[in-house]
């Protein structure tokens, strides 16, 4: 019997090439949500707010609503390494909270603008490289 561990297998798929491959799951495709409430009292309050905001745009973050941003992940061990490096960002005061769910969990969301409904977002057709 070995004693080497298994090595846990990757949601992701890579190709021969090493580039992530798309799949058409549902459930393999993920959207990491940062929902925020930050203190804008002082001028110090203001600029971490408006510093933290930055940083998820320059991360591929959309905003979906005041406050709340949104950006989608191929899959939840892409979702996982973004959460990681997002905390880096955490401004000291505040409350900010990640929460990751699946592309088929995202398209049951019901979206009202001015009283009628509308469709949810789609996932990019093509994931940003950076």
């Amino acid at each position: 019997m070995s004693l080497r561990k298994k090595r846990k297998k990757s949601s992701c798929r890579k190709s021969r090439t090493g580039s992530t491959q798309l799949s058409l799951s549902g459930y393999k495709g993920m959207w990491l949500f940062a929902l925020f409430d930050l203190p804008v009292v002082s001028k110090k309050d203001r600029k971490n707010y408006a510093d933290f905001r930055k940083a998820l745009l320059k991360r591929g973050f959309t905003m979906l609503q005041y406050s709340v941003y949104v950006r989608y992940c191929a899959c939840e061990e892409n979702g996982r390494v973004l959460m990681k490096g997002i905390e880096n960002e955490i401004p000291p005061a505040g409350q900010i909270r990640l929460l990751l769910v699946t592309d088929h969990q995202f398209g049951k969301m019901q979206v009202f603008s001015n009283a009628k409904i509308k469709e949810t977002e789609k996932p990019p057709e093509q994931l940003m490289l950076f």
